[in-house]
C-alpha cells in the first residue's frame, strides 16, 4: 500500500508540491514518509509544519526512500541522477522521472541497467486528487506498476502508456489543463461583459465546466452528443458556437495543442 512506502520528491517545485499536497491527503498516509527536497527549503515551510521531512540533501533523501519522484527540470535531470547515483542501493527503490521530453533512455546513461525507473506526467490537479496521469516504464515487475499505479491514482487518475505517447499525454494532461483555465478565463470575462460581477460569473463558469465534464465521464459520450441536446434550431447556443468556430475556435485549439507538441519533440 502507498501508505507505508517511503517516498521522497527531488527538486519539490510547483508540480512536486501538488503531489505532495495530494499525498498528505490520502487518509491513512503518514507525513514522516514523505521527504522533500529543495535547494531553497524555506519555500517548503508548510509541509515541514505538516510533518514531512524536509531537507536540501537529495542523497540522503534517496537512501532513506523506497519510491523517488524525480521533481526537477528536464535540463537537471542528469546532473541529479549522477548526485544520488551512490544512494541507489536497494533492488526495490524505483525512479520516476516528472520531466517533460527525457527519455527512459537517456536516464539510464546514468542509472545502472537493472534499476527500475518510470516516467509520469501528472498535473497540478493533483493537488486536489483530479489529475490525470500517464505513466509508462522500464524493467518494472507486476507489483511496483501497481505500487506506481497506486501512487498516481491516490492523487487522480493513471493511464499507463506506451513512451511513444509521452509527449503527446504531455500536452493533453499537463499543457492542457492551462487550455482548459484560459477558456474560463475567456468564459468569464464574457460574463462579465454581459453583466454579471467577476465573482457570480466565476462561479457559473466554474460549475459549467465541471459539470460539462462529470457528463463525459458518468455517460462516456461524445462531446457533440452533448452539445446537440443543447442546440436547439435558430436558438441562441448554436448563434454562439457558430460565431466562435467563424472566429476559428476549434481550429485555433488544435493548433495550440499541435504547437505545444511541436516544442516537446523538437
Amino acid at each position: 500500500m502507498i501508505t507505508k512506502v517511503k517516498i521522497a520528491i527531488i527538486g519539490c517545485g510547483n508540480l512536486g508540491a501538488s503531489i505532495a499536497n495530494g499525498l498528505l491527503s490520502i487518509p491513512g498516509f503518514d507525513p514522516k514518509n514523505l521527504i522533500l527536497t529543495k535547494r531553497n527549503t524555506a519555500s517548503l515551510s508548510e509541509f515541514h509544519d505538516r510533518g514531512a521531512l524536509v531537507t536540501s540533501n537529495n542523497l540522503e533523501a534517496v537512501e532513506r526512500s523506497q519510491l523517488v519522484i524525480l521533481g526537477v527540470k528536464p535540463y537537471n535531470v542528469s546532473p541529479i541522477l549522477k548526485e544520488i547515483l551512490p544512494g541507489i542501493s536497494r533492488q526495490n527503490q524505483i525512479f520516476i522521472s516528472l520531466a517533460t521530453g527525457i527519455t527512459l533512455s537517456e536516464m539510464y546513461q546514468v542509472l545502472l541497467p537493472e534499476t527500475v525507473a518510470f516516467r509520469a506526467m501528472p498535473n497540478i490537479a493533483a493537488e486536489i486528487q483530479e489529475s490525470i496521469t500517464c505513466i509508462c516504464s522500464k524493467n518494472a515487475n507486476e507489483e511496483q506498476i501497481k505500487l506506481v499505479s497506486e501512487l498516481f491514482d491516490s492523487i487522480g487518475f493513471t493511464i499507463p502508456i506506451d513512451e511513444s505517447l509521452m509527449e503527446a499525454a504531455t500536452v493533453l494532461g499537463s499543457c492542457g489543463i492551462a487550455y482548459v483555465l484560459r477558456f474560463m478565463r475567456a468564459m468569464i470575462q464574457g460574463g462579465i461583459q454581459i453583466g454579471f460581477d467577476s465573482v457570480t460569473a466565476s462561479k457559473i463558469v466554474n460549475q459549467t465546466v465541471k459539470g460539462a465534464a462529470e457528463l463525459m465521464i458518468q455517460k462516456n459520450i461524445h462531446p457533440e452528443a452533448a452539445i446537440d441536446k443543447v442546440t436547439t434550431p435558430k436558438g441562441c447556443t448554436i448563434v454562439g458556437l457558430n460565431e466562435m468556430e467563424h472566429q476559428g475556435f476549434s481550429s485555433a485549439m488544435v493548433r495550440g495543442v499541435i504547437a505545444s507538441y511541436d516544442k516537446i519533440a523538437k
